[in-house]
């Protein structure tokens, strides 16, 4: 990890993904990437609005001259993932101190962790994390839980991935931390070369396999539920006959503090007393 002589007050984050564990941690944000879309993540756009947070480029471009215009004093890099500018990083250094994080093998809290030491907002992010940590113990002692196991699926549809959390990685442990049971998804059935611990990239003839009784649907609001019991393919599935389908929300795919919030505010809303 890079050693600041200070606490940063100028944070120019090159990763989408990890600005959104920055504004959670008050880290002082003062420009960041975007999505490949051109627009920050909608869980956290609005805090992003008013903090001022500058939009400076699409994940998969990396603009020097705008780095130099916003004058930072500490850049973020993340290590891998469409939003990476590793391949800048010794001319990112040549401008100021520059932490590279790898988000991809972390969950939220330990990325807010890793990102509190090297702004000296430790603090912070410990609050953030037991504040959140609180909220879903109070929401799991609240909920009337579905019978049986669930699975969470990012539905696609014929002719492309689709993607199934795990028990271990993020969604799973959201979802198992609330006191659901999730469904372990064949590893067999992943279709990419990557390894990848929070999803089998599944192809779709492999989701009538599914046994769990109730399905959530990531990056999807109630439009995909319907789309997704319409499908024929799936008619046989144990939660499309129950019609036990629910969707999580549109920001729920990538979780960070702000989308697993939301998450966990949609659970309560579905299944409290």
């Amino acid at each position: 990890m890079t050693e600041l002589p200070a606490a940063p007050a100028r944070i120019l984050s090159t990763s989408v993904t990890a600005t959104g564990t920055l504004l959670a941690i008050d880290a002082p944000v003062i420009a960041s990437a975007s999505a490949a879309n051109g627009k920050f993540f909608a869980q956290w756009e609005a805090t992003a609005r008013d903090r001022g947070v500058e939009n400076l480029w699409p994940a998969g471009r990396v603009d020097l001259e705008a780095v130099y215009a916003v004058s930072p004093d500490l850049i973020v890099v993340s290590a891998t993932g469409a939003d990476s500018a590793r391949d800048h990083l010794a001319r990112l250094r040549a401008v100021a101190p520059t932490v590279v994080v790898d988000y991809g093998r972390q969950s939220w809290q330990e990325l807010a962790h890793e990102l509190g030491q090297a702004t000296g907002l430790a603090a912070h992010a410990q609050r953030r994390i037991t504040a959140f940590d609180r909220h879903v113990a109070d929401i799991k002692g609240n909920l009337i839980l579905p019978r049986g196991q669930v699975n969470l699926i990012s539905y696609n549809g014929p002719g492309a991935s689709n993607p199934i959390a795990t028990r271990g990685g993020v969604h799973g442990q959201l979802l198992r931390a609330l006191g659901f049971d999730v469904e372990a998804p064949d590893p067999r059935w992943h279709g990419t070369a990557d390894p990848s611990s929070d999803f089998i990239w599944a192809a779709y003839e492999f989701l009538p396999e599914l046994r769990a009784g109730t399905t959530f649907l990531l990056r999807t609001d109630d439009a995909g539920v319907a789309e997704m019991l319409r499908d024929p393919m799936l008619a046989n599935m144990p939660s499309v006959r129950a019609g036990q389908v629910y969707a999580l929300g549109p920001n729920a795919f990538r979780i960070d503090y702000y989308s697993a919030t939301e998450v966990v505010d949609r659970i309560q809303r579905l299944f409290g007393r």
